[in-house]
């Protein structure tokens, strides 16, 4: 049956607060508000699809500790920041598996933004549903935010599901 099952695609991030392995407060909230309101007891009906994207250390000073003496130590890098995301998958393959729903998850390296769309494109998903930090105008100019873009550039209906204000960090970037 799982051509008939509504194909739902949601972008999950670590926590900038807690950091890897812990969900960020909006990938948890997209996650459960689909489960609450969209999947609901229908859990055959659907299949969820888990995207993480790792973000490429911008300045490259990640491992500035770090002794390199052979490709295998950039290898074991590589596998570590693998494994990282890999246990933030986990959390929600096992929910999943908790109330009976289909999933599939999977991480792609590079800008969020481009990649989901990218991803988007390539798994054609009913629907896109992602978590928003709700920034203000001036958060956004300097944060820009990964759900605005891809409202704007994906070929499927994308949700935007809000944290909530109890659930919101002291800095609204955090997450």
């Amino acid at each position: 049956m799982e051509g008939d099952a509504t194909r739902v695609m949601i972008g999950v991030n670590e926590s900038t607060i807690k950091g890897y392995p812990h969900a960020s407060i909006s990938s948890r909230g997209a996650f459960e508000w689909t489960l609450h309101k969209i999947v609901r007891s229908n859990t055959s009906g659907f299949k969820l699809l888990f995207l993480h994207v790792q973000v490429p250390d911008e300045d490259g000073f990640d491992d500035m500790d770090s002794i390199y003496a052979s490709p295998d130590d950039f290898k074991s890098m590589n596998l570590r920041d693998k494994a990282r995301g890999i246990h933030l998958l986990e959390y929600f393959v096992n929910r999943c598996h908790e109330v009976g729903v289909q999933c599939e998850a999977w991480i792609k390296k590079g800008d969020p933004k481009e990649v989901i769309c990218h991803e988007v494109k390539r798994v054609r998903p009913d629907l896109l549903v992602v978590g928003s930090r709700g920034l203000g105008p001036f958060q956004r100019v300097f944060v820009g935010t990964v759900s605005e873009f891809c409202v704007k550039h994906v070929e499927c209906p994308v949700i935007t599901i809000k944290r909530s204000a109890d659930e919101a960090p002291q800095d609204p970037v955090d997450d």
